[in-house]
């Protein structure tokens, strides 16, 4: 019997670490053997920590939640005495997990199934092989073409053909040639670039490798996080077992081809997302982007020729390789091809990694996947594309997510972020939230996002503080397109989107913040009241004691009374008043 243990940055910030330790301690006490493995994010974040029981005949038995406590009555029950318990588990044979089910995964293929550190695991479910077959079997031409024939574009952001990329660099002249994955995944609620690292490392280093020998490098780069340890960790392990066993370096698989893979730790800047501002970064200098044309592919890393793709984008390459790229292409929509790896996060009732096929529609993605809103909330808008994104509203849930449908919506695909909003999220607030973001990552380089952005945020600001003005909106509005035309790099081309698509599909709320000093939403304390209902209120003194600057005030069988020149409108007395009584109201 094997036990798998998920392992990934959110089973442990979840207690996968001390679950570990009490399923060792169960299966000691009951002097039971089983071969426990780690291994990384299957894509279940909302019920981690996850645990695996596989039987001898291959069975997989999925328990979600799982701590200390309930780890002793599922080594009782299911490993010692052979009935799985039914109320922990996600998901088996007889007890298919939707989340799971409805997704196809390629660049997660082995995410969640293999242990990360152990390269045997990666290939006993192909991994290599695909680098065996372009280097034994495939001239780099033929390579690039199958690329091609798949219709892979970059799973970064803009979408640009990967088979073009690689050709430019490939005829570009030079004996010295560089690989570069960009795993400087920055935007907030994004985690498919980390927990592909995490829990498949090798696919992206076989991924790297094949792109090396089609476009003639001897070298790759992974830029990451440094804030991503555990994924650097694992890739470091990865590096050093792959080199070990002539995967990587001199005369890979005996053939004359020689290839190499370092790590350069990132130092957290937002902009470094962008090609040559990571460029200037990996050269020792300041993240800042670099004027196109030349473009990496004429004039990269140190001058020479560089091939720049993310992490996801590598890691569909020996996929691709291995199963043709007409497979590929036969998933997805006639102009995006593929599969594409979204983060779900925000208001959903089942948060984490999936991975769906092109062209399915944003609501399936949300309904389907995610399982709709937490606490059946109603929808109002996802934000897709993160901070560089935009804001796509309920009436537009139908939209098929691919690369033009959603740009035409005002946002954009981007690397996969997509932050579930409900009606209690105030749509202006988080234009301000966003800015506030990229205002603060601008490197400063072009006059219009440097202080474009800035005047945008005090906008947006002194509209959530109650003080906006008539003309605001249009002001907006006109600062926001002078900042997109007039920026270097993507950031700041970008920045105004999240602003331009909430006015677009929000403007009643902006309206409503200036004209009435209101907040629909209920979120700008600038803008809210809460007041006591003197009908309903039993005098239980809830309020009173959990209120953090003693502004409740009332006696036994008197209803309290809030005094508003000293609130500070943190909401505890809504939280803690009984359901049953709700005498706490909003305004």
């Amino acid at each position: 019997m094997k036990i798998r243990v998920g392992l990934g940055s959110c089973g442990i910030a979840a207690g996968a670490l001390k679950t570990l330790e009490s399923l060792k301690a169960e299966l000691a006490r009951h002097n039971l053997s089983a071969d426990i493995q780690q291994t990384g994010c299957i894509g279940m974040c909302h019920n981690e920590p996850l645990v695996d029981i596989i039987d001898d005949q291959g069975q997989i038995f999925t328990y979600g939640k799982v701590d200390e406590k309930n780890i002793k009555e599922i080594i009782t029950q299911h490993v010692q005495g052979g009935t799985p318990v039914e109320k922990y588990l996600v998901s088996s044979r007889e007890k298919p997990n939707d989340f799971l089910s409805e997704q196809v995964r390629v660049a997660l293929r082995n995410c969640g199934l293999i242990d990360p550190e152990q390269i045997e695991h990666y290939m006993e479910r192909g991994g290599y092989k695909a680098l065996n077959k372009a280097i034994t079997a495939m001239s780099p031409e033929e390579i690039t073409a199958e690329i091609k024939t798949s219709g892979l574009r970059g799973r970064g952001g803009a979408g640009f053909p990967t088979w073009f990329k690689w050709n430019a660099a490939r005829n570009n002249p030079g004996k010295i040639k560089y690989i570069v994955c960009n795993a400087d995944e920055g935007d907030p609620g994004a985690f498919m670039d980390r927990s592909v690292l995490e829990s498949d490392p090798h696919s992206v280093l076989e991924g790297m490798t094949i792109a090396g020998y089609a476009i003639g490098a001897a070298e790759g780069i992974i830029y990451c996080r440094a804030e991503y340890p555990l994924a650097i960790r694992r890739l470091e392990t990865a590096i050093e077992q792959a080199q070990n066993k002539g995967l990587l370096g001199t005369k890979i698989l005996g053939s004359e081809f020689s290839f190499d893979i370092r790590i350069k730790q990132g130092a957290g800047a937002f902009v470094c997302g962008e090609e040559t501002a990571l460029i200037a970064s990996l050269e020792g200098e300041r993240g800042m982007p670099r004027l196109k044309p030349p473009f990496p592919a004429q004039s990269g890393y140190w001058g020479k020729p560089t091939n720049i793709n993310n992490v996801e984008t590598f890691a569909n390459v020996p996929w691709i390789i291995a199963e043709g790229g007409k497979a590929f292409a036969a998933m997805g929509s006639e102009a995006s091809k593929g599969t594409k790896v979204f983060a779900l996060a925000g208001k959903i009732k089942r948060g984490g990694l999936v991975e769906v096929p092109m062209g399915l529609s944003l609501r399936d993605v949300i309904y389907k996947i995610g399982g709709g809103i937490k606490e059946d909330r109603s929808f109002k808008a996802v934000q897709l594309g993160g901070p560089s994104g935009g804001c796509i509203p309920a009436a537009l849930l139908d939209t098929p997510v691919e690369y033009e449908s959603i740009t035409r919506t005002g946002a954009i695909m981007g690397s996969g972020g997509m932050v579930v909003m409900d009606e209690t999220t105030c749509m202006v607030d988080v234009a301000r939230f966003f800015l506030d973001f990229t205002q603060k990552e601008s490197c400063g380089k072009c006059v219009q996002c440097r202080i474009g952005t800035k005047r945008m945020l005090e906008i947006l600001e002194r509209i959530c503080n109650g003080e906006g003005q008539p003309g605001d909106i249009e002001l907006l509005q006109e600062i926001a397109l002078k900042v997109g035309e007039g920026s270097l790099c993507g950031l700041g081309q970008s920045a105004p989107n999240p602003v331009l698509t909430t006015i677009r599909y929000f403007r009643e709320e902006y309206e409503a913040h200036i004209n009435d000093k209101k907040c629909p939403a209920k979120q700008c304390k600038a803008l809210i009241t809460y007041r006591i209902d003197p009908e309903k209120c039993k005098s239980c003194s809830l309020c009173a004691k959990k209120c953090p600057v003693s502004c409740i005030k009332g006696e036994k069988k008197k209803p309290y009374v809030i005094d508003q020149e000293q609130c500070i409108k943190c909401g505890n007395c809504m939280e803690v008043c009984p359901t049953k009584f709700n005498a706490v109201t909003v305004e």
